[in-house]
């Protein structure tokens, strides 16, 4: 079984945020002037480009080493399909050749990351039972 660079729990964190960036839609009403407790605060599930989950996200994995940022997107492609346990050297081969300091950018450009990730590290036969809401250095 090949061995990950990247930490179940790091992942099980980024797995939380990605959700919570997930569910984030395009601004509804963008002229909306009024009180957000009057709307049930659904203008929080607007993405008006200045998320800080994004944010948060991002910097968490530009604070990652180069390798974690490989298994991540590695782990990113096994969960959506795109090979097998069995093919991880090449998952990770690939992850790295196309590796261009925009990690952080790519994954958050990938529908349902956060189910991608889950199901990577369940073909490791690891769960991220310690997701967190704080970050993991």
């Amino acid at each position: 079984m090949p061995e990950l660079t990247i930490s179940p729990e790091k992942v099980g964190f980024l797995i939380e945020k990605a959700r919570e960036f997930d569910v984030k839609e395009g601004i509804v009403d963008p002229d909306s002037g009024s009180n957000g407790a009057d709307d049930e605060m659904i203008d929080v599930l607007e993405d008006d480009g200045n998320d800080p989950v994004a944010r948060e996200i991002t910097g968490f994995i530009d604070a990652l080493s180069e390798d974690e940022q490989v298994d991540l997107v590695a782990l990113m492609r096994l969960g959506r399909g795109d090979g097998t346990i069995e093919e991880w050297a090449d998952l990770r081969r690939e992850a790295a050749r196309g590796r261009n300091g925009r990690t952080a950018s790519y994954l958050l450009g990938e529908p349902m990351l956060g189910d991608f990730l889950a199901e990577g590290l369940d073909e490791f036969g690891l769960a991220p039972a310690d997701e967190r809401t704080t970050p993991i250095h």
